[in-house]
């Protein structure tokens, strides 16, 4: 592979990881709840600067023993994959790493500090929320399900003209890593995963409008405003990438069907990912987690602050708590939601999802 283009895709993955602590609510830094005000300390400041030079440090070294190690090998396709998946799963392991000693850090300082303490907790819920336009409609799910249909009807009407052998995986030089036998259930391959992804989009767009609530004690009616942007931001962008996603395998399949420079294929593909990548970091950094880099006028700062549920946040980034009914809900470490793993339907959701994508290229035999 190309190093300018390694670096093009390796470059947002290291981004969108180094400077979360700038990027989550401003109520939780590290994983730990704390008092808004505590947010803006130096002391706090210093320790985001020490994680995006960790993090920073982290990634240039990873990445420099990657770049020696294919340069002094002579390696093909499949050793370069095991190498360079070695290289994310190194990565995300020194950055989990680093996150979790300013964890740790922060859980003291808070035990030490008494951050809150002096201050009442409270949750609050707005009881007209829920109709507000938290997302945008899965209606617009329409366009690329109509792509998929189309999709399926051109690669039927034009059958006779796939070979026999056909190619299903080719590296970024445009070189076929693994062929299959056409038939009209792996003809089907591509289609099919276009229409589970694009379901599994319309699922996740629903979780963001039904996702738990999470509205600033302290100002409530700022908070709310910030949350509703912040929802309908990444609903816009999920809509995007699952039209996106679809124009993109439909592209791949008619390079079975009409024989399209494969090379072609590849570079458009890391273009689309690069693209979506750009688009989630400026999401993060213009939006912040919740809603909390947008701009809107300010209330009055009150007495009372969050309260604190560290004791359900294993680690700061899995949320467990048997008591609370949401099955989604924000994340507390980056940008996003997870789940709350106490929740039985929680795991027969992630279950089902992880199932399918796995059993959809054994039944279709790719």
């Amino acid at each position: 592979m190309n190093n300018i283009i390694l670096l093009t895709v390796l470059l947002p993955i290291f981004i969108s990881t180094i400077f979360i602590p700038y990027w989550t609510r401003r109520t939780e830094s590290f994983g730990i709840t704390i008092p808004e005000e505590i947010y803006y300390t130096d002391r706090l400041k210093k320790m985001r600067k020490q994680f995006v030079i960790f993090s920073a440090v982290a990634s240039v070294i990873l990445t420099l023993l990657f770049f020696i190690v294919i340069s002094i090998n002579d390696i093909n396709d499949e050793i370069f994959a095991i190498y360079f998946s070695s290289l994310i799963g190194l990565y995300l392991i020194a950055h989990f790493s680093i996150y979790y000693y300013f964890h740790r850090k922060m859980k003291k300082l808070k035990q030490q500090e008494k951050w809150g303490s002096d201050k009442p907790q409270q949750v609050f819920i707005d009881t007209e929320f829920r109709r507000q336009r938290l997302n945008h409609s899965n209606l617009w799910f329409v366009i690329p399900f109509l792509i998929s249909f189309a999709t399926i009807a051109v690669s039927f009407k034009f059958y006779d003209n796939i070979p026999n052998q056909f190619p299903v995986q080719y590296n970024f030089s445009g070189e076929v890593t693994n062929w299959v036998t056409k038939s009209p259930r792996t003809v089907l391959a591509l289609p099919i995963i276009q229409l589970y992804l694009i379901l599994l989009f319309m699922l996740l767009n629903t979780m963001i409008a039904k996702a738990k609530q999470q509205i600033h004690a302290e100002r409530p009616v700022e908070s709310m405003q910030q949350n509703i942007i912040f929802r309908r931001r990444w609903s816009i962008f999920l809509i995007g990438t699952g039209i996106g996603t679809s124009l993109l395998l439909t592209l791949t399949q008619f390079f079975i069907v009409f024989s399209i420079n494969p090379t072609v294929i590849s570079y458009i593909s890391i273009i689309f990912t690069f693209i979506l990548v750009v688009w989630a970091i400026i999401l993060s950094i213009t939006t912040g987690q919740g809603g909390s880099r947008v701009k809107i006028a300010k209330g009055n700062s009150g007495e009372i602050i969050n309260r604190d549920d560290d004791k359900h946040w294993k680690l700061g980034v899995i949320y467990f708590n048997p008591n609370d009914p949401a099955i989604f809900l924000e994340k507390r470490f980056g940008v996003g939601w997870t789940i709350n793993l106490a929740r039985p339907l929680a795991w027969i959701i992630f279950i089902v999802l992880i199932g399918t994508l796995i059993a959809i290229p054994y039944l279709l035999g790719v």
